[in-house]
């Protein structure tokens, strides 16, 4: 009798584990969460709703209406968010949009960002909608490694401050990072470009790796500055590499290859 008890108990502690490693969360329970000033941790799960961490719908309400010449003559329309919290997401599907960015120029005029003055880790996830990014501020450690974004992503503007990972990667859109900054080494080893992406005015202020990188269309750095080192070991460019004024460690990019062959 005992044995069986014991075999019951193991089967429903399997059974919760598994409904609990395939738990599907709302959105908006996680950004209330963030409001409370708690820390983000969640793996193996599925969030559904737009996670949006810019808090437009409750910032919209304190904001003045302003007509658009207002910003034109020299006032802003941006309005920042800071997330102050860790954020953690391991193995995660997101059903929707994730925005730190969200420009609501047809109706109040104002445009909506997040930056993030914790750890942002998003590792292993998959991105079924949009991935907006524009303008963030990484103030700590990120990461996107081993994540899959499946729709339109952009980190243009975006700075990130500490260490960064893009680590085998996949973007199956069109992606940018036009006007971004890394300040330390960043690595998109093993990364997966399946449209254009942008690199155009980008700094890499401690050297980037795209060893065995696929760029399965066009890999545009035009502008780009990049000191410290560069790997390219491995990496492959399906149509056109835009280097034009593109600088390596005060080199242009064909005197960079050049001198490495």
């Amino acid at each position: 009798m005992k044995n069986k008890i014991t075999l019951l108990t193991l089967i429903f502690t399997l059974v919760s584990f598994i409904g609990y490693s395939q738990k599907t969360i709302n959105a908006e329970d996680i950004i209330n969460d963030i409001k409370k000033g708690k820390d983000i941790s969640i793996s193996n799960a599925t969030i559904e709703g737009n996670l949006d961490f810019t808090f437009m719908d409750e910032k919209l309400d304190d904001l003045p209406k302003r007509k658009r010449k207002w910003w034109n003559n020299g006032g802003s329309n941006v309005v920042e968010n800071i997330i102050r919290t860790k954020i953690s997401f391991t193995n995660c599907t997101f059903k929707d949009d994730v925005l730190a960015y969200y420009p609501d120029s047809d109706e109040s005029g104002y445009t909506f960002t997040a930056s993030f003055n914790e750890e942002a880790i998003f590792k292993g996830c998959t991105f079924e909608r949009k991935a907006m990014f524009k303008y963030s501020h990484f103030e700590k450690n990120a990461s996107f490694e081993k994540s899959n974004f499946q729709d339109d992503s952009t980190f243009k503007y975006a700075k990130f401050k500490r260490d960064i990972s893009f680590e085998n990667t996949t973007f199956e859109y069109e992606a940018t990072f036009k006007y971004s900054e890394f300040k330390n080494f960043i690595s998109f080893e093993n990364s997966v470009f399946e449209e254009t992406v942008t690199f155009k005015y980008t700094k890499f202020k401690d050297g980037v790796s795209f060893k065995n990188t696929n760029f399965k269309e066009d890999l545009n750095l035009k502008y780009t500055d990049i000191k410290g080192r560069f790997d390219i070991s491995g990496m492959k460019v399906g149509y056109d590499i835009d280097s034009k004024y593109t600088s390596i460690n005060g080199r242009s990019f064909s005197k960079y290859l050049i001198n490495n062959q």
